[in-house]
């Protein structure tokens, strides 16, 4: 995308300052909240939201309320996002001021990745209980199992797969099954759930979701439970899922639509309140997944959560050309 000359203006501008090109800098990392671009840049909220609301304003950050917190991610698409883009790749890797920022940054993720590891070690007996406080397990089932279709798969893959439930649901149904999770407390939980199911070709793995190193369009049927309102970057995780997806399979997302209750992030470790139907279509049609098909489950009172399903899948085209 060309711009005019005083498009280009306004775009260096907005990003020609010490403090916001740090800001673009750590963007190009991860979505952050403004606490945590706070926290980071040793500055306080009101000059912080100075400096994004110019970048807003610019176009070249998106900002995005979610419940009480309110969140910034590098524009996707934009007159200026590619000339940011540019700037920021002929930065000098070694910069002492961005190397700062960057172990900063390391440390909130890492802080971030032990109070997560400790909910998860202290609640991983009794997930599946503390999940059905929010959640009619029976219904979202009903619903993966339609969204998934008669089957056979020839090869199912469970992202987060938590103690084990996605996998006992859809593995029966499939020649050969994967889970991974980064809990070793949920993989063993999840081992011995799919063993007293009798599930022989399922296998349990370590493994993170950002980087499964599993082949790309390996398998036909992926499916993410209930693991995206945990992540510091969601959409990455979906690049990630879809990436796995075999031309003519699908992925299934099951979460949350977007709601206010903040004591979810303040005592279940939850970073997202939710995903808007337009958000998921995006992330979804970025990684290459079309026909989308959302399943919206409202919940049984008015306290509880509605929960989304979002299905797309992988056209067959690659295959037909491969063949």
């Amino acid at each position: 995308m060309t711009l005019t000359a005083n498009q280009a203006v306004e775009v260096l501008r907005a990003a020609g300052e010490p403090s916001r090109l740090r800001i673009l800098a750590l963007l190009a990392r991860e979505e952050l909240a403004v606490l945590e671009l706070c926290r980071v840049l040793d500055q306080s909220q009101p000059r912080v939201s100075r400096h994004l609301k110019l970048l807003a304003d610019a176009g070249l950050v998106e900002r995005f309320p979610d419940g009480a917190w309110v969140f910034y991610r590098l524009t996707g698409t934009g007159r200026g996002g590619e000339l940011v883009g540019e700037v920021l790749a002929r930065i000098d890797p070694a910069d002492p001021i961005l190397q700062r920022d960057a172990e900063r940054l390391s440390a909130v993720w890492a802080e971030r990745a032990t109070d997560a590891g400790e909910y998860f070690a202290r609640n991983a007996a009794r997930w599946d209980e503390i999940r059905s406080l929010y959640v009619s397990d029976a219904d979202v089932e009903a619903a993966i199992l339609a969204a998934a279709g008669p089957g056979s798969f020839k090869r199912l893959v469970d992202l987060g797969s938590g103690t084990g439930r996605m996998l006992t649901l859809l593995a029966p149904q499939a020649e050969m099954a994967l889970g991974l999770d980064l809990s070793q407390q949920m993989l063993n939980l999840a081992r011995n759930r799919v063993t007293e199911a009798g599930l022989e070709r399922c296998e349990l793995r370590h493994g993170d979701i950002f980087a499964t190193r599993l082949p790309g369009e390996s398998a036909d049927l992926v499916v993410v439970h209930q693991v995206l309102h945990y992540l510091a970057d969601p959409a990455a995780a979906v690049k990630e899922a879809a990436r796995i997806v075999a031309g003519g399979g699908r992925l299934i997302i099951a979460d949350f639509a977007p709601h206010r209750l903040e004591f979810l992030r303040e005592q279940h470790q939850h970073r997202r309140l939710g995903f808007p139907d337009p958000e998921m279509a995006r992330w979804l049609a970025d990684a290459g997944l079309h026909n989308l098909q959302v399943t919206t489950l409202p919940p049984a009172d008015k306290a509880g959560l509605t929960v989304k399903i979002w299905t797309a899948e992988r056209g067959r085209e690659r295959q037909r050309s491969a063949a």
